[in-house]
């Protein structure tokens, strides 16, 4: 089956992927302070890390148009498949939910689907590898979309972020206790739900007991290490996804590790020094 995978710019994607070449990105914009920082090739991490630390309002992004995904669907034939930011946490997903339409209405033959990924950053990676991994096996567009979003459904998310600011000024942080972070230095282990929203589900004083706690937390949550892939993205800190890497080598036998550099998305939300685990 010839195919081709769209995903929003929160995906991220590591070295390998972006050599391939085989996922089209569709950047969403970020606006600090009237500034706009578009996220593709050209977002610079470390001026908008200082724009934003400079700014007292709240940063903000904005979903890339139904017309964007439409031209990234290509207007042909060939088969696509998009993933997107949680539904509940951006309009990206609506957004290419109308260019899906847009598209089918030109070329009623097209086969279009999008994937609600119910999560961000290297949870929305997994999905592509999966959506890859169905469609190398032979997999139907039908077999494809049935398998991935049961893989969706039972995929898991958790980050540690070490400011929860742009989390909480954006109205993402519903049903969690955030004072603590910044009276006690408290550092949430946090997870994605099923439905696509934030919650907290450990914590530990500090960032490295925070992270030790994320990946007892692992072991807590899985038990078929072998069939599945363990994705790591990080926000500046390369020494903490390696740090993470390592423990997670050193006790659960997954089947492969990745890592990615997060962009400007996951920055906005992870914010510099955040980890973002997804299995």
């Amino acid at each position: 089956m010839d195919y081709r995978i769209i995903g929003d710019s929160c995906l991220d994607l590591t070295p390998e992927m972006k050599e391939e070449g085989k996922i089209k990105i569709v950047p969403l914009t970020l606006q600090v302070d009237g500034v706009e920082f578009v996220d593709d090739d050209s977002f610079d991490q470390k001026k908008f890390i200082k724009a934003v630390a400079d700014f007292d309002g709240c940063p903000k992004s904005s979903c890339p148009s139904p017309e964007d995904y439409k031209k990234a669907y290509g207007e042909d034939e060939v088969t696509a498949f998009c993933i997107t930011l949680s539904a509940e946490l951006s309009g990206s997903y609506n957004s290419a939910v109308l260019g899906q339409r847009l598209i089918e209405e030109e070329f009623p033959n097209k086969k279009v689907y999008v994937f609600n990924s119910r999560s961000a950053c290297i949870g929305e990676t997994l999905i592509a590898l999966k959506i890859q991994e169905c469609a190398e096996k032979g997999a139907s567009f039908e077999e494809i979309v049935e398998q991935v979003e049961a893989y969706i459904s039972r995929r898991q998310t958790l980050f540690v972020l070490e400011n929860l600011d742009h989390l909480r000024k954006n109205g993402r942080l519903t049903g969690m206790k955030a004072t603590l972070v910044s009276v006690l230095n408290i550092k949430p282990v946090m997870m994605g739900t099923p439905e696509g929203t934030i919650e907290q589900c450990s914590m530990g004083r500090g960032t490295k007991k925070a992270l030790k706690k994320m990946i007892e937390e692992v072991g807590n949550r899985v038990s078929d290490f072998e069939n599945r892939i363990f994705g790591i993205s990080h926000c500046n800190c390369p020494e903490r996804a390696q740090y993470v890497k390592e423990e997670i080598e050193k006790r659960y036998p997954f089947q492969k590790i990745i890592v990615a550099d997060t962009a400007g998305v996951g920055t906005l939300y992870a914010n510099d020094g955040g980890i973002v685990i997804a299995f």
